[in-house]
């Protein structure tokens, strides 16, 4: 499926719109500042927007806010898309981050070093 100019533009929105935890992550990530691994915000999948990607490692990270608990199982059927097409996907909670921003460089870490095993 071949991206679409709507949901194109919808990222670019999405990038301008960013919820706190979505920012305080970004700062994190950006740059290549975490282990040299180069991500993006609001990436188009499949036609599906993730929060963060990192192309390297087929790699999406998803920061659940509130609206997450209302569309579980559009979530759920949305990770599996995406898993299917052998994207890893961590999901992290605002919550989470409200307490320890740090814990999804934690949590990525955990997912790539099993990949980055010769």
């Amino acid at each position: 499926m071949r991206m679409t100019y709507k949901k194109r533009d919808f990222a670019r929105q999405l990038r301008q719109e960013q919820t706190s935890a979505e920012e305080k992550v970004w700062q994190l990530l950006r740059k290549n500042q975490f282990m040299g691994l180069k991500f993006r915000r609001q990436h188009v999948i499949e036609g599906f927007v993730v929060d963060f990607y990192c192309h390297e490692y087929k790699l999406a990270v998803e920061i659940d806010g509130g609206i997450h608990n209302k569309q579980k199982d559009y979530d759920e059927w949305r990770q599996s898309e995406i898993e299917a097409k052998d994207i890893t996907f961590v999901r992290i909670t605002n919550k989470e981050i409200e307490r320890d921003g740090t814990i999804v460089l934690k949590k990525i870490k955990e997912v790539i070093k099993p990949l980055r095993q010769p």
